[in-house]
C-alpha cells in the first residue's frame, strides 16, 4: 500500500506515494548523460514524478567553449522542462552539476566530487554515450566502454547504493538473429581491446576497425556489446541492471507531445523526407522499425531501477545470489510497426503539417534492394543535385547540393543495415515488469507499450519534427500550405516531362530501328 507522506512540493499537499515512488524518496541520484535525449527526459520526470527525490547529481563535460555552469543554465531552456517550471517551479536547487568527461580516466572528477557522490549517490544512471554509428573507434572505445568501467568502479566504492542500471542498445548483440534478455560473449576481450585501442596510433586503427568490428556493422553496436561484457564483470556483486531500448523517437505523451532534438535514425528520414531532399532510401518495408517514444522508454528505464533493486534486496535477504538482469524495451513484440506503415503514417500526417522549408513535394520510395536503391538514387538524388550546382555555377553561385547529399548518403548507409532486417526480441523479463506496477504506477509511469496507438503517435510525431528540429513554427502553416500546393504542381508537372522524355526517346530508338 502507498505510505503517506508530506510533498516537497510548493503547497505542502499530503500525497500517496506508491511503490516506484517511495523507492526513489529521499534519494540522492547521479545521472552521466543527462544533457542528453534521453537524459532531459529522465531528469524531467524524476523531478516531476516522484517529488520526494532529494538531489540529481548531474556528469556534466565541457562543450564548445562552454564549461559545466554553462551548460547546466543552458538545460533548463529546453522546452520539456516548462511543464516542471509550472508544477514546481522551486526544483532548481535538486539537480547540481558535476564537471566531468566519460571518456577520461575516473570520468574526469575532481577528489572532491568523487567523495561526495561515494558517500551521498544511492541510485545511479549511465546514460552517456556517443551515438553516432559511424564513430571512430578510439572514440567511440572512450566514451562507450572505458565509460561504463569507470562508473562501475565508483559505484563499488559507494557507501549506500541501492541499484545502478546501464543503458545499453537492443542492437548491441545485432550480429545474431534472435536475441534473448541475457549477456553474450564479447567480440573480444575488453582489457585486450582497451589496450589495443590505447597503444595503437589512429590511423593505423582505422585501417584495422574493420577487421575488429567483424560480425558487427558499426562501432556503436560493437562497442555497447564490449561494455555490456565490462559491466558484467566489475559490477558482479552489485545491484547492477542493463537496459536495452530499441530505437529510441519522441515523447508520446509527457512533458511535451512530439518532442526530438535529434535527427538520429528515423527522425532523419522524416524530417527530410518532409523537406523534399530525401527521395529513396535502401529500406525493406516489410522489415520491423521497431520504435519507442522516449517518454515511454524513460519511464521504463525508472521502473527497471525499482524491479532490480527489489530483487536485489530480496537476494540478500534470502541469501540468495543476485545474477545481473538484462531487460528489453522493443516494441516488436507488443506493438509492431514496419517501416513500411512508418512510411505511410510519416507521410500522411506529414501532408496536414507541411514544413514552409520544403524545398521540393514529399517522393520518398523505399528500395529493398541494392541494386534498385542505387538506380533511384542516381536518378532521385544524384542527377538532380548535379544539375542544380552546375546551375550556381553558371550564375557565380557556390554550387552546394552534392556536398549536401554525400552527408545524407552518408547517414542513410549507416541506418540501412537497421532497415532491412528483421530480429527476434525476447522481452519476458520487460513483461514481468509491467504487471509486478501497481495500478497508480502503471498510470504514472506509463510504459505498456501495448496501450501504444501509433495513429495518435505520428500525429504529434511529425508535428513535433517540424516545430522542434526544422524549426518551423505552426504559425507559418498558412504560408506553408500554399507552397506544398506549388511544389505538388511542380512536381506533378515534372513527372509528366519525365514520361514524356522517355517516351519521346522511345519512339525515337523505335523509329530508327524501322528505318
Amino acid at each position: 500500500m502507498p505510505t503517506l507522506i508530506e510533498s516537497l512540493n510548493n503547497n505542502e499537499e499530503k500525497i500517496f506515494l506508491t511503490p516506484i515512488q517511495k523507492f526513489y524518496s529521499g534519494t540522492n541520484i547521479f545521472i552521466t548523460g543527462g544533457t542528453g535525449f534521453l537524459g532531459k527526459i529522465l531528469i524531467e520526470k524524476l523531478l516531476r514524478s516522484c517529488p520526494d527525490v532529494s538531489t540529481l547529481y548531474v556528469l556534466v563535460r565541457s562543450k564548445k567553449g562552454r564549461n559545466m555552469t554553462a551548460r547546466m543554465e543552458e538545460l533548463f531552456d529546453d522546452p520539456v522542462f516548462d511543464k516542471l517550471k509550472e508544477v514546481c517551479p522551486k526544483f532548481r536547487h535538486k539537480v547540481v552539476g558535476v564537471a566531468g568527461d566519460c571518456s577520461l580516466a575516473d570520468l574526469g572528477l575532481t577528489m572532491q566530487d568523487r567523495q561526495l557522490l561515494i558517500q551521498e549517490v544511492s541510485i545511479v544512471f549511465h546514460i552517456a554515450a556517443t551515438v553516432r554509428f559511424d564513430e571512430k573507434l578510439k572514440l567511440a572505445m572512450a566514451i562507450n566502454v572505458k565509460g561504463p568501467r569507470e562508473v562501475m568502479l565508483l559505484c563499488r566504492e559507494m557507501q549506500n547504493l541501492k541499484v545502478a542500471i546501464h543503458v545499453s542498445t537492443a542492437y548491441s548483440n545485432c550480429n545474431l538473429s534472435t536475441i534473448e534478455e541475457k549477456f553474450y560473449p564479447s567480440p573480444m576481450d575488453s582489457k585486450k581491446l582497451i589496450m589495443l585501442t590505447d597503444t595503437i596510433n589512429e590511423r593505423l586503427l582505422e585501417k584495422v576497425t574493420p577487421i575488429l568490428l567483424d560480425q558487427w556493422p558499426n562501432t556503436y553496436t560493437y562497442t555497447k556489446a564490449v561494455a555490456e561484457d565490462i559491466v558484467r564483470q566489475e559490477g558482479e556483486g552489485l545491484p547492477v541492471g542493463v537496459f536495452r531500448p530499441s530505437v529510441v523517437v519522441s515523447t508520446f505523451k509527457e512533458p511535451v507531445k512530439g518532442w526530438i532534438n535529434n535527427m538520429y535514425g528515423p527522425t532523419g528520414v522524416c524530417a527530410g523526407a518532409g523537406t523534399g531532399v530525401l527521395r529513396t532510401l535502401h529500406c525493406d518495408g516489410n522489415v520491423n522499425a521497431n520504435i519507442i517514444p522516449v517518454d515511454m522508454c524513460v519511464n521504463s528505464l525508472i521502473t527497471t531501477a525499482w524491479d532490480v533493486g527489489e530483487t536485489y534486496e530480496a537476494c540478500k535477504k534470502e541469501q540468495k545470489n543476485f545474477e545481473i538482469p538484462v531487460y528489453h524495451y522493443e516494441s516488436s513484440n507488443e506493438q509492431p510497426i514496419s517501416w513500411g506503415r512508418f512510411m505511410d503514417l510519416s507521410a500522411s500526417y506529414g501532408m496536414d503539417v507541411p514544413t514552409i522549408k520544403a524545398i521540393w513535394y514529399y517522393c520518398l520510395m523505399l528500395q529493398p534492394t541494392v541494386i534498385g536503391y542505387n538506380v533511384t538514387l542516381f536518378f532521385l538524388h544524384i542527377l538532380p543535385a548535379a544539375i542544380c550546382d552546375f546551375t550556381l555555377f553558371c550564375i557565380g553561385k557556390p554550387p552546394k547540393l552534392l556536398k549536401i547529399y554525400k552527408k545524407i548518403h552518408r547517414f542513410t548507409s549507416v541506418i540501412s543495415y537497421f532497415c532491412t532486417r528483421n530480429w527476434v526480441f525476447k522481452s519476458e523479463r520487460m513483461r514481468k515488469l509491467c504487471n509486478k506496477m501497481t495500478k497508480e504506477d502503471r498510470e504514472i509511469f506509463f510504459c505498456d507499450l501495448k496501450q501504444l496507438d501509433w495513429q495518435e503517435y505520428f500525429k504529434e510525431y511529425i508535428k513535433g519534427i517540424r516545430v522542434y528540429l526544422i524549426g518551423d513554427p505552426l504559425t507559418t502553416m498558412d504560408d506553408a500550405r500554399s507552397k506544398w500546393s506549388r511544389l505538388y504542381w511542380l512536381h506533378q508537372a515534372f513527372k509528366v516531362l519525365v514520361v514524356f522524355f522517355i517516351f519521346r526517346t522511345t519512339w525515337s530508338m523505335f523509329s530508327s530501328l524501322l528505318v
